[in-house]
């Protein structure tokens, strides 16, 4: 598997209860019978579509089997990933840019904010997609993307060193120390944190787990932009945890990402908190692993954030009926999310693909404990809380002052940038 852990797109939730959005899908025959009924809508014109080269290659065949059964050609225009957002902002209002991008759901609300996408017609089809991925891709009430992948964190045992799951991180630590004590085990535990930004992202499981999420999150799963959330009682005690574990050893922000996973591979830990994108390496260092859930350490579950990629129409395109078609039609179906699941290496967010998928026991274990996740908060706010958030964690971790004054001072700075 190739994926990439800042994308913040996960391998995701296991099959959902279904939900039926409002407004319906053009009527169309299914891709390839080459029907053409009195109610079927005609499609004509192009389509300009901007793709990463991970994925520009299975979109070449499905660009050919569009023209060829709806007589609209596709230009791929591949482009690197990290710049097709902030490229897409700037040119869609020219109207030189594309009709659709391939992008991550946290974009959501910047590009809504921006003005730059149109909603999504989904229609029945959204029941065949995990819920996490659709309301990932939702924004205010309308469906924005048509989602392909899904992709989260858990915790990857050293079954070796530990073998048994450890029911709570207390457990777990608890167990990771016995491990160093008896040299059996050089780390309690692993993750891979910044010297400067920490990794809110990958200590957010733990977070979640004393009732602190980063946004209030409302009844259908989306979240509140106006109350920030992680400044009750339970961030603080979260807080107080950080530098807990920053004195005993169990955080160490001068153990990067890529010093993580060279130690767990070299059977130094028998816990490591990571995502499917490390998997290749622990397995072909020939560590006897296992996925499971992150254990709780506040007492509520610890629900990772669930990452979801996929593509937009854009608001400016001439050709929003062919690009709806195209996204829903064609890149929604099993064969075509199967695909940039082969690819890429993340989960297909079709549930069909994804049932298949879980043939992989390393995707149906990272599935299992994506069900538990939450969607990263797709909010323009959000684009605020990253700094202050990582280089609070940090000065925590390292005792650079009381943990609950540290807290406190970063969510009123977050605040004062939310406001205004």
């Amino acid at each position: 598997m190739k994926v990439t852990s800042r994308s913040f797109t996960i391998t995701g939730a296991l099959a959902m209860s279904a939900i039926v959005l409002a407004g319906c899908a053009a009527p169309a025959s299914e891709p390839g019978t080459g029907g053409s009924g009195p109610e079927e809508p005609q499609f004509e014109g192009s389509l300009t579509v901007w793709v990463d080269s991970d994925r520009a290659g299975v979109l070449e065949d499905v660009a050919a089997a569009f023209e060829d059964e709806r007589g609209v050609s596709v230009e791929l225009i591949t482009k690197e990933f990290g710049a097709i957002r902030d490229d897409f902002i700037t040119q869609a209002p020219t109207g030189n840019g594309p009709d659709i991008i391939v992008g991550a759901h946290d974009w959501l609300g910047k590009l809504v904010q921006n003005g730059v996408v149109a909603p999504l017609e989904l229609g029945d089809a959204a029941a065949d997609f995990q819920q996490v991925a659709v309301t990932a891709m939702s924004y205010e009430g309308q469906t924005y993307g048509l989602p392909y992948s899904v992709e989260n964190i858990a915790l990857v045992r050293n079954v070796d060193i530990a073998p048994e799951a450890p029911a709570t991180f207390d457990d777990l630590i608890a167990a990771g120390q016995a491990a160093v004590a008896e040299g059996a085990a050089e780390y309690p535990f692993l993750v891979g944190l910044d010297p400067a930004a920490a990794d809110p992202y990958h200590l957010y499981p733990l977070q979640a787990s004393f009732g602190a999420p980063v946004f209030e999150i409302t009844a259908d799963g989306t979240y509140d932009p106006t109350t920030l959330a992680l400044g009750n009682e339970g961030g603080e005690a979260f807080a107080v945890k950080l530098r807990e574990w920053g004195q005993a050893g169990i955080l160490n922000t001068n153990i990067s990402g890529d010093i993580a996973r060279e130690e767990f591979v070299a059977g130094k830990s028998g816990y490591f908190l990571t995502g499917p994108w490390n998997i290749p390496a622990i397995s072909e260092g020939g560590i006897n692993y296992a996925i499971d859930p992150i254990p709780s350490a506040g007492g509520e579950t610890a629900t990772p954030f669930v990452g979801v990629q996929g593509f937009f129409i854009s608001s400016e395109s001439e050709n929003q009926l062919a690009a709806n078609e195209f996204l829903v039609n064609y890149i929604g179906t099993d064969e075509v999310q199967t695909a940039l699941y082969e690819v890429g290496g993340r989960a297909p967010a079709l549930l069909s693909a994804f049932e298949a998928a879980q043939s992989d026991a390393d995707v149906a274990a990272f599935g299992a404990v994506g069900a538990e996740g939450v969607p990263m908060p797709n909010v323009p706010a959000m684009d605020v809380v990253w700094s202050d958030w990582g280089s609070t964690e940090v000065a925590i971790i390292n005792g650079q002052g009381d943990p609950v004054e540290l807290w406190r001072a970063m969510v009123e700075s977050i605040q004062s940038k939310i406001t205004g």
